[in-house]
């Protein structure tokens, strides 16, 4: 009785801070039905999974995140102020595109500036990669080429036959005298502790094997949630990766629950790498406190070829949810096609109008999804958005060769998106992102390709058949539904 009465007056009290916090409302009332229907575990899960990203702790990181950008050394290695600035005006003036067909593109470029010190880079050679044995043995033997340094970060790291190959390989170039950097989440990383050989072993070659935020009682309930999804790789700033792969042997095939692995990641050689090293650098200094100024990390480039990028990143080192913003920006201004895939599909009402309106207008949206989950309630919610589009028209492939985790946006074949934001709230308001947006034919159209490859690996969701499913789903679907504001 007493157990009861104090869960009680603890959800009431949770309840009313979650009110007065003026939240979005949706999230609001999905946090009190997480207190009604889960009384003292809800409580719990909201110290995990509720504290408000816009609060001054988050502000007090943007601070720091924005001191070191604009400190002298960073200016003197790469001046992303001044070129911004230089190319917002260029666009403004019309100087960079005077087709009205490149208008959608423009506007999304011009977003991109005016939100984020992403300035866009034309100097880039792009390899696309869909197989994770491809990337991984394409990146080993980078690392084995590497003559000064190797940046990795990435949100899971498993003592896996993989991850083996690759802590072997990095060893190797530590004793060479290659210096290795090398961030990774903690709570995706988790599995990590119980494998401390796993970590010991590269730090004792020279390695720094660190957590991008260290997670530890009692303050665990304010980093929990801030989760760094970012997968990069840059080696002597003239390679860099980004894309949807972990590290993990489900990523290469080796997994019975998912079989074959679908994802999409790129190799860029070029001046994009210099964007992709900037973040990896303000992602060092918000786990370590370190600044890692050395002229070396920003090497002259020479011509790599005639790639258009710009990398975003996004998160609550970021003023704006900039992904987010460029991703509405792209479908709102989309006259023919709108392609996606995603393993999570959770829009906001927003997003979701967008589509919508989209799909009304005529506009071919497709949007290939997962045949069956990997975690159940992220799943059942995305089938629930799906439902509506489909309605309207909008295809749907489900895809049957394996799991599907590529995370990829094609609007118009004029703008592409590809890296790590899944198409979901977590992605675009509260994990640590980053894309590349691409916006040159040739690589556009090698995507249109793939796209199309990977619907002849799928089975279409036809409305009819959808609309008849089981009402057990149906039920699942609604109720998982309503905490989708907080997945």
């Amino acid at each position: 009785m007493t157990f009861t009465i104090f869960f009680a007056i603890l959800a009431i009290f949770v309840s009313l801070l979650i009110f007065f916090e003026n939240r979005d409302p949706a999230k609001t009332i999905s946090w009190l039905l997480v207190m009604i229907f889960l009384p003292g575990i809800g409580f719990v899960l909201y110290l995990l999974f509720g504290e408000n990203l816009r609060s001054s702790k988050v502000k007090k990181t943007k601070v720091a995140v924005a001191k070191f950008l604009n400190s002298q050394d960073i200016k003197g290695m790469i001046s992303l102020q001044i070129l911004s600035a230089t190319q917002k005006q260029a666009l403004k003036d019309n100087v960079m595109f005077h087709d009205l067909e490149s208008e959608g593109k423009k506007k999304v470029m011009q977003l991109i500036l005016n939100s984020e010190r992403s300035p866009f880079t034309l100097n880039n050679k792009v390899d696309i990669y869909t197989d994770g044995l491809d990337k991984f043995e394409q990146m080993l033997k980078d690392i084995e080429n590497a003559r000064s340094y190797i940046h990795l970060e990435y949100f899971i790291v498993k003592n896996s036959e993989i991850g083996k190959k690759l802590k072997d390989a990095l060893i190797k170039k530590a004793k060479q005298g290659v210096k290795v950097r090398f961030i990774y989440d903690e709570i995706g990383s988790f599995r990590l502790i119980f494998h401390p050989d796993f970590a010991r072993e590269m730090k004792s070659a020279g390695i720094e094997f660190r957590p991008f935020i260290h997670i530890h009682f009692p303050y665990i309930h304010r980093k929990f949630n801030y989760r760094n999804h970012r997968k990069i790789c840059v080696i002597d700033g003239e390679i860099g990766y980004i894309g949807g792969l972990n590290i993990g042997d489900e990523y290469v095939h080796e997994n019975k629950k998912f079989g074959f692995w679908r994802d999409t990641h790129l190799r860029i050689e070029g001046e994009s790498v210099y964007m992709l090293q900037t973040i990896f650098l303000v992602d060092y200094y918000i786990g370590s406190g370190q600044k890692l100024n050395q002229q070396e990390l920003f090497p002259s480039m020479a011509y790599k070829g005639d790639s258009l990028i710009q990398i975003v990143s996004s998160g609550p080192d970021n003023q704006y949810e900039s992904i987010y913003n460029a991703y509405f920006s792209s479908i709102a201004h989309a006259k023919n096609t709108i392609y996606i895939e995603t393993p999570y599909f959770i829009p906001d009402d927003a997003l979701l109008t967008a589509l919508r309106t989209a799909v009304l207008s005529s506009v071919d949206v497709r949007i290939i999804f997962p045949s069956f989950p990997d975690h159940n309630v992220v799943y059942y919610a995305s089938l629930s958005y799906l439902e509506e589009l489909l309605e309207l028209g909008c295809k749907v492939y489900l895809y049957e060769k394996g799991f599907i985790h590529s995370k990829m946006i094609l609007v118009d074949e004029e703008i592409a998106s590809v890296g790590t934001a899944n198409m979901d709230i977590r992605s675009f308001m509260i994990n640590f992102e980053v894309n590349a947006f691409i916006y040159d034919e040739p690589t556009i159209s090698r995507l249109y390709e793939i796209f199309e490859a990977d619907i002849k690996d799928s089975k279409e969701l036809l409305y009819s058949d959808f609309k008849a499913r089981p009402i057990v789903q149906k039920i699942a679907e609604s109720a998982a539904r309503l905490f989708s504001p907080i997945l």
